[in-house]
């Protein structure tokens, strides 16, 4: 039985990617229980040095948040900039995953998705959040022109 807590925990860790909280606000007030809010966060593409995306995410509050059981919706923004020196790999690959965040206990995470438009020279990040049965189809998307420092 321990073996078995043991994979969940280190499945649920695994889908998790690390980013930088920026900072949060409330947007609903609970007396006995945390607030639901809105967090902002940032990270670095993994594969892209120079580029940096920020993520606006809403976040459930409430008893069933604090324990980490609550379903956070789907709703995401995303805007992504060159923040130095962008040199681009020798093969790119489009549809890439750069980031990924559970936003329920089991079944839902947001993820963020790269594209490299050669012909115009710009990368182009999607969030959406999946669902192991359903998806959104709630989107943002945010493009980084590749420029010379």
């Amino acid at each position: 039985m321990r073996a078995c807590q043991l994979f969940v925990f280190l499945l649920l860790f695994s889908l998790t990617s690390f980013a930088d909280e920026i900072g949060e606000v409330s947007t609903k007030f609970r007396l006995a229980s945390p607030n639901d809010k809105i967090v902002i966060e940032a990270f670095d593409d993994p594969n892209i040095p120079g580029a940096t995306c920020y993520l606006s995410r809403a976040k459930k509050g409430g008893l069933s948040g604090a324990i980490g059981f609550a379903e956070d919706s789907s709703d995401a923004s995303i805007a992504c900039r060159q923040t130095g020196p962008i040199q681009l790999p020798e093969k790119i690959k489009n549809g890439e995953e750069v980031f990924k965040k559970r936003t329920s206990m089991l079944f839902k995470s947001l993820q963020v998705i790269r594209f490299y438009d050669a012909k115009r020279q710009v990368l182009v990040y999607l969030t959406f959040s999946d669902k192991l049965v359903e998806g959104s189809p709630k989107n943002s998307i945010s493009v980084v022109p590749i420029r010379d420092y």
